[in-house]
């Protein structure tokens, strides 16, 4: 079963998580969609994981839920306009490119990721480069994963697309209702380009699927899978298996010495290493 697809209003996809969807058209004409996430968490306060573009009536909505913003204790990414008083945290492309909001902490540092652990769990694939993706404007392959057990949701960016309902110029291109894929920059810059880049992520993945048993998956691209995400996720990373050897095959060819790009940083978030 999937559901949220109205634009610009709060969805409740399990207790205490809702969704929102939002437009992000690509050659200004095609909808793959972008995200927010909210997460009630015990001490009253609310979590909104990424954000989209307000308008009145969801602005009023999140006002209601969270007592005019009052009871909202972190924001990932862009609310600061809206709401200047809650806590920001971000990437570090986040914390470089938008210099005017005072961050309080830099989510590729464990500490800050481990904050509201254990009702909300954050991990990072390993296998791509988190710190200094380049190009920095478009390489967005990897994503903080964002894991609610007591509602069972995942909420995931750009990693995973998820094909809820695409329209007729998504589906001349391949994507089928309610289809899963892993972001089409996986095939070039989204991973780092050595030999064992793609097999670090597939076995982040799999660790993160026995650590994770979420039944909802939130993708920014383009929508929301509610019921059977795991066993779906875990199908998509079985047949993506020959990609794998594919593309470790290719930079093996490529790139024989596994030199990193410039600012690059290895062995990042895999087993044993997840704080980096």
């Amino acid at each position: 079963m999937s559901s949220c697809h109205e634009k610009n209003q709060l969805c409740a996809v399990g207790p205490g998580f809702w969704n929102v969807r939002g437009k992000f058209k690509i050659f200004k004409i095609v909808d793959i969609e972008t995200q927010m996430s909210l997460i009630h968490l015990s001490n009253g306060k609310f979590l909104v994981v990424d954000t989209v573009e307000m308008d009145d009536g969801l602005r009023q909505e999140i006002d209601q839920l969270t007592n005019n913003g009052e009871n909202i204790e972190a924001l990932f990414q862009l609310f600061y306009e809206a709401y200047p008083k809650a806590s920001y945290y971000g990437t570090p492309r986040h914390l470089r490119r938008l210099t005017d909001i005072p961050w309080k902490g830099d989510l590729n540092d464990c500490n800050v990721r481990k904050i509201w652990e254990p009702e909300v769990e954050l991990r990072i694939p390993a296998g791509a480069e988190f710190v200094n993706p380049q190009p920095e404007s478009s390489n967005h392959f990897i994503s903080v994963f964002v894991h609610h057990p007591a509602s069972r949701t995942l909420h995931v960016d750009d990693t995973i697309m998820y094909a809820d309902k695409p329209g007729i110029l998504l589906r001349l291109i391949g994507f089928k209702h309610g289809s899963f894929a892993f972001h089409p920059s996986m095939k070039n810059n989204g991973l780092h380009p050595t030999p064992e880049a793609p097999y670090l992520f597939r076995d982040w993945m799999k660790n993160m699927l026995n650590d994770w048993n979420f039944d909802n998956i939130c993708t920014a691209h383009m929508g929301v899978k509610i019921g059977g995400a795991h066993q779906e996720i875990t199908t998509l990373l079985e047949k993506a298996e020959p990609l794998f050897a594919k593309l470790s095959e290719q930079n093996k060819k490529k790139n024989p010495d596994g030199t990193l790009p410039p600012g690059n940083h290895p062995n990042m978030n895999v087993h044993g290493d997840e704080c980096g």
